[in-house]
């Protein structure tokens, strides 16, 4: 799969570095490096773009920069993209309205698009867009593309005598890289630890989601992915857990 990344800062150079060290082989992952200021309204988008672009079947878009958004529909004809992903880490970097808009734009050039808030809520059928809300998507670029980065899925291997964790292996990381690095530091961990211990090495690593309260959330982005990774341990921990009972002891007189 040929792939185009739309870059700008940190974040994006994170997300790059680590689907080139863990991606499937034979992915072949360019990258544009976004003009680093924009107006606030781009009335000729072509003043901004590139004179030569790599042509790609997926074109990923983790710029930090708002006005990025106005020129994907634009940079997916000129590298013939049929997919976008675009995600919702940051609101200052694509608002909820802007993603949304996006979506439509590019679905009437016939251009399939996901747009994950946060990223590490896709999967290879759905994303999360607000708490209670997911979209649903039909796309083989995008599902090529989650089956291997999106919503960290780990197997974890625990010791029934010990309850400790032996074994934690990434079948789906997330597309920063937080996922592996979590699953290198859990083995020895406690059963009743897991959870915690996942959730702190998470905002160590650390998530470069946004740390302001969101709206659809009513919670920071940064903490909704975490909770998504830790989730995803501590279901598969819970029945090595010791759960502690407090007895009621009697009244003196």
């Amino acid at each position: 799969m040929r792939i185009l990344a739309i870059v700008s800062g940190e974040y994006g150079a994170r997300h790059v570095a680590n689907l080139r060290a863990n991606g499937p082989a034979d992915w072949q992952i360019r990258v544009w490096q976004a003009p680093p200021v924009l107006p606030p309204v781009i009335d000729y988008p072509e003043d901004y773009l590139p004179a030569e672009i790599p042509s790609a079947d997926l074109l990923l878009s983790f710029a930090e920069l708002r006005g990025v958004a106005e020129l994907i529909p634009d940079l997916a004809q000129i590298c013939g993209a049929k997919a976008v992903i675009a995600p919702v880490d940051n609101e200052a970097w694509l608002p909820r309205g802007l993603a949304r808009q996006l979506r439509e734009w590019l679905e009437k050039i016939g251009v399939a698009s996901a747009t994950p808030k946060p990223l590490c809520s896709l999967t290879e059928r759905d994303y999360g867009v607000t708490r209670r809300q997911r979209i649903t998507y039909s796309d083989p670029y995008i599902s090529a593309f989650a089956a291997h980065f999106g919503q960290p899925v780990l197997k974890i291997d625990v010791d029934p005598e010990t309850r400790q964790i032996i074994g934690a292996r990434v079948q789906r990381d997330a597309v920063c890289g937080c996922a592996r690095y979590v699953a290198e530091r859990l083995v020895g961990v406690s059963a009743d630890d897991a959870g915690e211990k996942a959730g702190l090495l998470h905002h160590h690593f650390p998530c470069l989601a946004s740390m302001g309260k969101d709206i659809d959330f009513d919670d920071t982005l940064m903490h909704v992915s975490g909770n998504v990774l830790k989730d995803n341990v501590e279901s598969q921990v819970r029945l090595f857990r010791r759960i502690p009972f407090i007895a009621p002891g009697t009244r003196s007189e």
